[in-house]
């Protein structure tokens, strides 16, 4: 049987490698070469993922982290700064990850266009954030955007207004591999174009690339030559990973013999968070668990709070050096994600990913550190929106804080339903944002709008059965309330 299953496998790479070659010869010389160094990494992902067979994890040999793997915050922001801090700052650059489409809410173009507080761009506040930066400390730490060929175009287009910001800003663009039919595992693309039928023939690997596709474009060398050691990455949708100097002096004040290659920023799971990876130790590393590596018998106990009380947020710290060295190796054993997909016409394809964070195995004296929740404040839905439009955030200079006004600082539980999914409806429902400073859990749905100055306190629970609406009125005051039925109120 196993002879069997490895022929087989052989014919299935070959199959691809014929399969790809004929595809780059649909393409003019330029693209070819680009186009050629993603094929190359595609085979590497193909060769493992036909070679893996069953979880990659074997259940019994997972462990929690020993206690000095993960420190805690304080304990490394109580070693206060130096004065030379920015000399360190000039050491670091900041990789936003910028792949990803506006569409889960209902936006056309890149995610980081969209409009998250006072006109701000996720991009806009970014760039304010490390403007601010250099100019407080006379630093040069630049932004590179990592692009995706979705995000590509309709950013390099926006970058033209921060000509004359104090920030340098790079792109690179993160690979394009190709679906592959579930059944046949080929790829469906007919020709290297990415329009017509070969629309969905397409997608951006996962934020796993962004060690590869750096290293394609150059931009790692280049940041080397110019005294780089590390890159602060995370998604820029993240509105709380700002640059943390405290853990920058940290990894900066490690002995050369011991440095720090990777540090994984963690947080305290709630019941929002069963769903993200965890650190464990494997096999005397450090690792990243993801949800779709457990065994299903197993999916519960991996949603527990009490096993795994951490997750990532995916603000990682990186070095340079040390990623150009396992690159150069091909070094990084990254878990492969299979992504199944139907598409519209009904295809069932997969898309094989990698995950950024995975590589931490792969690092010298790699740690985590457990860091305020208040460093992961992901926008993903309209219902995250509105909690950074809110009175319950400052902006300051870029950066979101929470008002000094709410008395605990823990983030209120909101639910919109489906009338609020699109950021378009979301925002034609408010006539302006209610207050939120005492809110502890708000769930809306149906048709309901807000008028002006609402206040909602406590848990407000509004509730507009089907071909019902709501208006809540102008300057209302919930407090622990429940609104259902039927109330509009129109301009007279």
């Amino acid at each position: 049987m196993t002879e069997f299953q490895e022929k087989l496998r052989q014919q299935h790479e070959e199959s691809m490698h014929r399969e790809l070659e004929a595809l780059l010869n649909t393409a003019n010389k330029t693209e070819a070469e680009i186009s050629r160094k993603d094929f190359d990494g595609f085979k590497k992902l193909f060769h493992r993922f036909l070679q893996v067979k069953g979880p990659s994890v074997e259940w019994p040999k997972i462990n929690r982290p020993p206690e000095d793997s993960i420190q805690p915050y304080d304990k490394i922001r109580a070693k206060g700064l130096p004065d030379n801090i920015a000399a360190s700052l000039n050491k670091l650059a900041v990789v936003k990850l910028n792949g990803g489409l506006g569409t889960s809410m209902g936006c056309k173009g890149p995610k980081s266009l969209i409009s998250v507080r006072n006109e701000n761009t996720f991009l806009d506040l970014t760039v304010q954030q490390i403007e601010h930066l250099n100019k407080a400390f006379h630093a040069d730490v630049p932004l590179v955007l990592m692009n995706s060929f979705n995000t590509d175009e309709d950013t390099k287009k926006i970058l033209q207004k921060y000509k004359h910001h104090q920030v340098n800003i790079h792109t690179f663009n993160q690979s394009r591999y190709p679906r592959i039919n579930k059944e046949s595992l080929l790829p469906i693309a007919k020709n290297m174009g990415m329009s017509g039928e070969n629309a969905d023939a397409w997608y951006p690997p996962g934020h796993g690339d962004v060690y590869a596709s750096f290293s394609n474009s150059g931009l790692l060398d280049k940041l080397i030559a110019e005294g780089k050691e590390y890159i602060f990455v995370s998604n820029i949708d993240n509105l709380g990973a700002t640059v943390d100097l405290f853990i920058l002096h940290h990894l900066m004040s490690q002995p050369a013999d011991r440095r720090c290659e990777f540090i994984m920023e963690v947080t305290d799971k709630t019941r929002a968070d069963v769903k993200g990876g965890t650190l464990i130790q494997y096999e005397d590393h450090l690792r990243l668990l993801e949800i779709a590596q457990v065994p299903k018998a197993h999916v519960d106990e991996f949603k527990s709070v009490t096993k795994f009380k951490i997750f990532n947020t995916n603000n990682l710290w990186i070095s340079l050096p040390a990623m150009k060295r396992l690159q150069e190796k091909n070094a990084m054993d990254l878990e492969i994600i299979v992504n199944p997909k139907t598409l519209d016409g009904g295809l069932n394809v997969i898309q094989l990913e990698t995950a950024v964070g995975a590589a931490i195995k792969s690092f010298n004296n790699a740690m985590g550190v457990n860091v305020p929740r208040s460093r992961f404040l992901p926008v993903k839905t309209s219902s995250d929106l509105l909690l950074v439009m809110s009175n319950l955030y400052s902006l300051d200079a870029g950066s979101l804080t929470m008002s000094k006004k709410r008395e605990f600082p823990t983030t209120p539980h909101v639910k919109l339903g489906s009338s609020f999914t699109k950021v378009q409806e979301f925002l034609a429902r408010f006539e302006s944002i209610p207050d939120m400073l005492e809110l502890d859990h708000l769930t809306v749905s149906g048709d309901v709008t807000f008028g002006k100055n609402v206040s909602l306190k406590g848990t407000v629970i509004i509730i507009a059965n089907h071909g019902d609406r709501i208006d809540i009125p102008a300057g209302a005051m919930l407090e622990n309330k429940i609104v259902s039925g039927n109330l509009r109120i129109l301009d007279h």
